[in-house]
């Protein structure tokens, strides 16, 4: 497969996931609920907190796995 490895190639499918997720179920509703062009930026960029929020959350999820998983493996 050369030098990505499967765990590379898992990351980045759960990437492009949560991206897609992201366009479809935050950002077109937030697009399509406005008419004009500055309110639907306005809504555009006021939803990068809710990705900064999912991508926390993720975050703060994995931590807690890597950090209680030697705990609970066993």
């Amino acid at each position: 497969m050369g030098s990505i490895s499967s765990t590379t190639l898992v990351l980045i499918a759960a990437g492009a996931v949560g991206l897609v997720a992201y366009f479809t179920l935050v950002l077109a509703p937030a697009w399509s609920s406005y008419g004009r062009l500055w309110e639907r930026l306005a809504a555009s960029f006021l939803s990068l907190y809710i990705l900064a929020t999912f991508i926390g959350v993720g975050l703060g999820i994995g931590f807690a796995v890597v950090w209680f998983y030697d705990r609970y493996a066993g």
